[in-house]
């Protein structure tokens, strides 16, 4: 009996790269690192390191959304590096901005993968209104990107003496 060829020849690629925007595997996964923080510690900085728990939360949402926003739209303009990536205050203003960015994060993320796991998506044509990028090289970025700074999440929950890991 032939063996059928499935419909997307990038079926395999779509779920590796799925696999890396969930994180887990070799990576930390972004809820993993999120839950169950203290409140009181959202706003700390451990001595010698330059981010709070919040300062990445937000720096994670804001360049996620920029990159997926790129992806996404011709007329998309970026914050301007390094001072749009992060926010001016270590703490949040509140529990509901915190939240809030929380919540963003993953319906940013959500939309990335959902223009990932489309068969209609070519993961490998340019960005017409970009350098060269191509949807493949921005969801890998995110992925990347995450990954690092869910890392220095959990380093600072350490340094913090929040994290069981």
């Amino acid at each position: 009996m032939p063996i059928s060829k499935p419909k997307d020849d990038n079926h395999a690629l779509r779920q590796h790269v799925l696999d890396l925007l969930r994180g887990g595997n070799a990576h930390a996964k972004f809820d993993d690192v999120i839950d169950d923080l203290p409140p009181k510690l959202r706003g700390a900085k451990p001595t010698g390191l330059p981010h709070s728990p919040w300062m990445l939360l937000e720096h994670l949402r804001i360049a996620q959304r920029d990159i997926l926003a790129f992806s996404r739209n011709s007329k998309h303009v970026s914050p301007n590096w390094p001072d749009g990536y992060w926010p001016k205050e270590d703490s949040p203003p509140d529990a509901q901005a915190w939240d809030d960015s929380v919540k963003q994060f993953h319906s940013d993320l959500a939309a990335m993968q959902k223009l990932v796991a489309d068969p209609k998506t070519d993961l490998f044509a340019r960005i017409p209104w970009g350098g060269g990028q191509t949807v493949l090289r921005e969801a890998l970025l995110v992925a990347d990107h995450n990954a690092y700074h869910i890392a220095q999440l959990v380093y600072v929950r350490r340094l913090l003496g929040a994290w069981k890991g």
